[in-house]
């Protein structure tokens, strides 16, 4: 699997209709979040030969419960899977995309990506991003709700917050960076302030360095404090202090770039 981290939406319980929270109150009697999920993928191969990879089992989802409070994320592995494949042949990062997503498998996937937004499951509650974590999610979390813990053996570093304070970070952030050359970030910012705003108020916002932990030395980990880093520099831009922001956002570019340099390697 590719080193990935995740930007996760932990929606209450009882936030779902009662169908689905129904269904996840089966899931969580039945022990599905007592372990870490180990997913499994079928080949589907196209009319070339080129397979694409398909949830295999039955869906699942993270579970946290905090403070009494029963939390999921649903993995809505499938509709992932099929945004990624039309995206994929969007972006075109090869000169024939067609070679490797066939023109019968994209119309099928574009229906039934189609199928289930009609179906209330339109919303992936999971972005994920292969080889590095994007600048963008670190506007939505601050330094004191980082987590450095050891877990099996190896290091996790992760972040929590609630949904009510990422979207005021985000609306902060925007127009700090609309004065600025800096214009484009704050479209993708709002890009994140839709997103966050889709999901109950109550819910939370977890940033989860997964497997890209197992790159980074105890030191590297112990040394990143990139949420805080860009925090200050929201607040140096928002006050004029041009210098002291640009001092602040190149060092979390510089190593992140440091970081997703091992893809190069891959």
């Amino acid at each position: 699997m590719v080193p990935s981290a995740e930007l996760r939406i932990f929606q209450p319980l009882e936030a779902f209709p009662a169908d689905e929270q129904a269904h996840w109150e089966r899931y969580i009697v039945s022990g599905g979040h007592l372990h870490r999920p180990v997913l499994r993928y079928r080949q589907r191969l196209g009319l070339h030969r080129l397979g694409i990879l398909s949830p295999a089992e039955q869906d699942g989802a993270h579970v946290r419960v905090l403070d009494g409070r029963t939390y999921i994320c649903p993995w809505r592995t499938r509709l992932r899977v099929l945004a990624a494949l039309l995206s994929f042949r969007e972006a075109a990062p090869l000169e024939e995309p067609a070679a490797f997503v066939p023109d019968a498998d994209a119309r099928r996937a574009a229906r039934e990506l189609s199928r289930l937004r009609r179906r209330r499951h339109g919303i992936s509650f999971v972005n994920q991003s292969p080889w590095h974590v994007p600048i963008r999610w670190f506007v939505l979390f601050d330094d004191p709700e980082r987590s450095l813990v050891e877990q099996g053996g190896h290091y996790r570093l992760r972040y929590r917050t609630t949904a009510v304070r990422a979207i005021r970070r985000a609306e902060r952030a925007i127009p700090a960076l609309r004065r600025t050359d800096l214009g484009p970030l704050a479209d993708v910012i709002l890009e994140l302030h839709e997103w966050l705003s889709a999901f109950h108020r109550s819910s939370l916002v977890e940033l989860d360095y997964g497997e890209l932990c197992a790159l980074l030395t105890w030191d590297e980990l112990d040394d990143d404090h990139s949420a805080g880093d860009v925090q200050h520099a929201i607040e140096a831009l928002s006050s004029g202090d041009f210098p002291r922001s640009a001092e602040a956002y190149q060092g979390v570019v510089a190593r992140w770039a440091d970081v997703r340099s091992r893809e190069n390697l891959n």
